[in-house]
């Protein structure tokens, strides 16, 4: 396994549409899987989609829980018509977070490594991180579904902001 860079906004690899991913279970996906794992990890998020590590590939991980699971050529929709707003960030975007408004659940589909098909509902954070991965699969970033770029900041200040307001 090996750590892979993480692309930052302004790479243009973050930028187009993923590609489908014919197998995902030759080798080169599944070693893609392990090194991503791996990097997530260190990186301390809770999700990670291909592009950011330089593959234009439709993949993401996340983390549901203590649980990390991989999911290849996704399809996410939203159930019901509830929206609910959290503050994001990215690791493709360091030090920042923005108050971003999404459906509260989802349902998702796609396939697993080893290539069968998956499926399930999510709400909460599980589903704010399924469409915030899913997003960079698109070529966007949460900033594209922000409201009020007043709602954006650096962690470091919005922490000072909430001390004092406390």
């Amino acid at each position: 396994m090996a750590l892979l860079k993480i692309a930052r906004m302004g790479n243009p690899i973050l930028l187009g549409r993923a590609v489908e991913v014919a197998d995902p279970t030759v080798p080169a996906m599944r070693r893609l899987v392990a090194d991503m794992a791996e990097t997530l990890a260190d990186a301390g998020g809770i999700g990670l989609a291909a592009p950011q590590v330089h593959q234009p590939l439709r993949l993401f991980l996340w983390r549901d829980g203590e649980t990390l699971r991989v999911l290849f050529n996704p399809r996410i929709e939203p159930i019901g018509d509830d929206l609910a707003s959290a503050w994001e960030g990215c690791l493709s975007i360091p030090g920042l977070r923005g108050l971003v408004e999404r459906p509260a659940r989802v349902r998702w589909s796609g396939l697993d490594e080893e290539g069968q098909t998956v499926s399930g509902e999510a709400e909460g954070m599980s589903a704010r991180v399924l469409q915030h991965e899913n997003d960079h699969l698109e070529g966007l970033f949460y900033l594209s579904r922000m409201r009020d770029l007043s709602q954006l900041g650096f962690v470091e200040e919005l922490a000072r902001a909430m001390e004092k307001s406390a």
